[in-house]
C-alpha cells in the first residue's frame, strides 16, 4: 500500500483567536437535546495540496495567516465556539459565551501528503494532525507537511454542535475567507426545541434513551479493541448494493450491509446484535427556521436481531427490517416526543441506550450520516480539499460508522469507522470487496 508508519510533527506556535467584535457576555442554555450528548469531542480534517505553481503562490505562513484571521471574524458570528461550557446551578452543562477564544496550533508535520496512511488514521492523524481539546469548545490546528501540503483540523465539542453545525461553521469559515457573504447565518434560537405543554410521553423512548443512573454496571472488557480505519465506497458498489433493495436508500441499505457483517464477527456467546442510525431532525421539525439551527438535533433510533437470523437474512430482507425500525424515528412526532421525554428526566442526564453495552444485548454499531459533509465548498482561496474525513475514536463500546461525500464528486463515498478489530477484519474478507482501504493513488486524484 506504501506510504509511511511514522513521522515526527513539531509544534511551532499555539495563540488564541477572539471574535474580532467584541461580543456580549451572556450565557446559553444547551437545548433539551444537546442534554443527551455525554462530554465528548469530534474531529475533523481536511487536506490541501501545495498550491505552489498553481493560480495562487501561497506560502504555508500566509495560509495560516489568512485562517487565523478569517477565524477571528467567523467567531462574530458563531460566537458559541469561542466560549466554554459550565455547570449551571443544578449541575447541567450550559455555554458561557465569554469570547475566551479558541486555541489555533501551527505544526510541521515531517511527512509528505501522498506518504500519509490516511487508511490508518490510528498511526496518521491521531495525536498528530487532529488536536486535542484541552479547555473550551473548539481548537483548530493548520498542519504544514514536507511537500508544502496543508492539512486543517478542528477538535469540537459534540454537546455543542453536531456535525450539521459545524458543517456550517466551515462553510461559513471558508466564505469569509474568500470574501464571499455568508450563505447561511445561524440560529441559536433554543425556542424551536421547547418541550410542549402538556407533555406527551411515548413509551418507545424508554427503549431507545435511559438515565445514566438507570444503566447497569458496565460489563468487562473484552480483549478485542477498537481501531480506527478510514476507507473509500466506489459509486457502482453502492449502486450495486441497492440495486438487490430497490425501495430503500443508500444509507439504509448500507446500514443493512453493516449490520450482517457485525454479525459475521459477532463471538460465539453473542446472541443478539444491534445496530443504530444517526436522524437529523431539522427537516422533520416542520419549521424552516431549523435548517439554519446551530446545536444538536439528533435521534439514534436502532435495531436489535438475532445473531443467526442475521446471518442467514438476505441484504434486503435485513435493509426492510432497518426501514422498520427508522421510519418511526424519522418524524416531527418523534422528535417533540424526545424532547418531552428528556424534560421529564432533567436534571438527571440520559444517553442513547445503543451506546451502552448492556448484558442482555450483543455488541451495538452506530451509522450516523456525513454526507452533507461540504468536503468541496470549504475553500480558502488555495483550490479544494483533496482529502476530508470526520475523526471520532470516541471510546465507546459501540462501533461507530461515518459515511462522506469523497472529494472527487463523482458518487464515491469516503467512510470513517471505528469498530472492533474483528469486525475490521470481517469487512476486510468480504468478497466481492465493498470497503476498500484508501491509498494515495485513490485520495490523490484530481478532485472535480
Amino acid at each position: 500500500m506504501g506510504g509511511s508508519e511514522e513521522f515526527t510533527i513539531d509544534v511551532k506556535g499555539s495563540e488564541t483567536v477572539v471574535a474580532v467584535l467584541p461580543v456580549q457576555e451572556h450565557r446559553l442554555p444547551l437545548s433539551n437535546l444537546d442534554l443527551l450528548l455525554p462530554a465528548m469531542d469530534v474531529g475533523v480534517f481536511l487536506c490541501y495540496r501545495n498550491p505552489e505553481g498553481k493560480h495562487c503562490r501561497s506560502t504555508f505562513a500566509s495560509m495560516a495567516s489568512l485562517l487565523k484571521a478569517s477565524l477571528a471574524q467567523a467567531l462574530v458570528t458563531y460566537y458559541p465556539f469561542a466560549g466554554q461550557v459550565v455547570a449551571n446551578s443544578v449541575g447541567e452543562p450550559e455555554l458561557h459565551c465569554n469570547n475566551r477564544g479558541v486555541e489555533f496550533v501551527v505544526v510541521f508535520a515531517d511527512v509528505e501528503l501522498r506518504d500519509l496512511r490516511l487508511c490508518n488514521p490510528d498511526d496518521s492523524v491521531e495525536g498528530k494532525l487532529v488536536p486535542k481539546k484541552k479547555e473550551g469548545v473548539l481548537c483548530v490546528q493548520a498542519t504544514e507537511l514536507k511537500c508544502g501540503s496543508l492539512v486543517l483540523a478542528c477538535t469540537f465539542d459534540h454537546r455543542v454542535a453536531d456535525a450539521y453545525s459545524a458543517n456550517m461553521f466551515l462553510v461559513a469559515w471558508s466564505e469569509i475567507a474568500m470574501l464571499k457573504p455568508l450563505s447561511r447565518l445561524p440560529s441559536f434560537r433554543r425556542s424551536l426545541l421547547t418541550p410542549r405543554q402538556p407533555l406527551q410521553l411515548h413509551p418507545s423512548f424508554d427503549r431507545l434513551f435511559v438515565p445514566v443512573s438507570s444503566l447497569p454496571p458496565p460489563k468487562p472488557h473484552h480483549s478485542d479493541q477498537a481501531v480506527n480505519r478510514i476507507y473509500y465506497i466506489a459509486a457502482a458498489d453502492i449502486n450495486r448494493m441497492q440495486s438487490s433493495a430497490k425501495r430503500r436508500t443508500k444509507i439504509v441499505v448500507f446500514t443493512a450491509y453493516l449490520w450482517r457483517v457485525l454479525a459475521k464477527a459477532a463471538a460465539p456467546e453473542d446472541r443478539w446484535c444491534r445496530m443504530g442510525v444517526v436522524v437529523d431532525g431539522r427537516s422533520r421539525l416542520g419549521n424552516a427556521a431549523m435548517s439554519s439551527y446551530f446545536g444538536n438535533v439528533l435521534s439514534i433510533p436502532y435495531g436489535s436481531l438475532n445473531v443467526e437470523s442475521l446471518r442467514r437474512m438476505e441484504l434486503a430482507e435485513v435493509a426492510e427490517v432497518v426501514h422498520r425500525w427508522l421510519r418511526p424515528g424519522t418524524t416531527e412526532e418523534h422528535f417533540r416526543g424526545l424532547v418531552d421525554w428528556v424534560e421529564v428526566h432533567r436534571p438527571e442526564p440520559a444517553v442513547a441506550r445503543i451506546y451502552c453495552e448492556e448484558a442482555d444485548e450483543g455488541p451495538g454499531c452506530v451509522v450516523s450520516s456525513g454526507r452533507a459533509f461540504p468536503v468541496a465548498e470549504v475553500e480558502f482561496g488555495w483550490g479544494k480539499a483533496a482529502f476530508g474525513s470526520y475523526h471520532f475514536p470516541w471510546g465507546g463500546s459501540a462501533g461507530y460508522v461515518m459515511p462522506m461525500p469523497s472529494a472527487k464528486g463523482n458518487g464515491d463515498w469516503v467512510v470513517y469507522m471505528h469498530l472492533q478489530k474483528k469486525v475490521v477484519e470481517a469487512l476486510e474478507a468480504e468478497h466481492p470487496p465493498v470497503l476498500r482501504p484508501l491509498t494515495p493513488d485513490y485520495h490523490l486524484t484530481d478532485t472535480n
